[in-house]
């Protein structure tokens, strides 16, 4: 019997190993069964950002109609760019409401270059320039269509919006919630079993052509610049595995799955998202999945010695030895 989490990940500095990550890994086939994993695949986690598909799924399917370009900044902890920011003030004017009505925590961009510039133009942190901004605006350009209150009720999970959000993850992941927490952008967070969390990525990736599903996997895969940003590894990913849908997440959760029915879901135990990218990409490899067209740069975690490279993170234990 395997235990919650196991070493899966080892970070070197100058030929030595510095710290060793432990998770949890699960893959499914092309039919939903699982094909391997590593640690516990039913321990229960929050996807945190990575549930934005699902969430944006429900919003879709409780009428929210936009463009996929838009819809594909719903599901993205994007980067603060220019096309980011604009992207969301069209959401939000196309439902009659501006950047006041944001309820999400404020920040800077996540993008370095993006947050230096914000800070020499005088500029302080908004509501309009945190990553969540493009999910609290299609949440709020929803809540027009569906009719339902607009004032910051919308991040209750009481609300009509999270209880349709709440309402649909059985649907995606075969399980309801385990629990109900606060994201860090105010929303509510679902915590589900990794396993759950790799079903409803399977169940987006492949779902019938016209449902709610599907329309947020075509605007992931087709505007992934939007979903994060040109040097993040989601966005990389996307574009060199045509049909992929991918989501990261705070504290070290990422998921995808293709439109064959494969998918895999991971979880760092200590948050550590350097361990991430790689954990994904041996993960990808061992389930057959071709990354010949990936940026290698998609999976570089290294580590850095007075400015220079002197280590790296690699995936490691079970995960690449068995």
């Amino acid at each position: 019997m395997s235990t919650t989490y196991e070493l899966i990940a080892e970070t070197t500095r100058s030929g030595i190993v510095e710290s060793q990550h432990f998770g949890a890994v699960v893959a499914l086939n092309e039919d939903g069964t699982v094909a391997f994993s590593v640690g516990d695949p039913y321990v229960v986690v929050y996807p945190r950002s990575s549930m934005k598909p699902l969430q944006a799924t429900a919003m879709v399917d409780a009428g929210l109609d936009l463009p996929p370009e838009l819809l594909a900044l719903v599901c993205a902890s994007h980067d603060g760019r220019p096309e980011h920011l604009l992207a969301a003030v069209e959401i939000l004017r196309r439902a009659g409401l501006d950047e006041s009505s944001l309820g999400n925590t404020v920040d800077y961009p996540l993008d370095e270059v993006e947050h230096e510039r914000a800070i020499r133009d005088g500029k302080h942190r908004s509501a309009l320039q945190m990553n969540c901004s493009g999910k609290h605006s299609g949440m709020l350009a929803t809540c027009v269509a569906a009719s339902w209150p607009t004032d910051s009720s919308y991040l209750s999970p009481e609300h009509p919006l999270q209880r349709h959000i709440t309402a649909m993850i059985p649907t995606l992941a075969n399980e309801p919630a385990a629990h109900i927490g606060v994201d860090g952008c105010g929303a509510p967070a679902h915590a589900m079993s990794l396993i759950g969390l790799a079903r409803a990525f399977r169940t987006i990736a492949t779902a019938p052509r016209g449902s709610a599903a599907h329309r947020v996997a075509q605007a992931m895969t087709s505007h992934p610049e939007m979903v994060g940003g040109p040097t993040r590894d989601v966005t990389r990913l996307m574009q060199g595995v045509p049909g992929m849908v991918a989501k990261d997440g705070a504290e070290a959760v990422f998921a995808v799955a293709l439109p064959d029915g494969r998918a895999v879901a991971l979880k760092i135990s200590d948050g550590a998202n350097r361990a991430r990218p790689p954990v994904m990409q041996a993960a990808l490899e061992r389930l057959g999945v071709g990354l010949e067209k990936v940026d290698p740069a998609t999976w570089d975690s290294p580590v850095k010695g007075h400015g220079r490279r002197v280590g790296l993170c690699v995936a490691a234990g079970p995960l690449v030895t068995s």
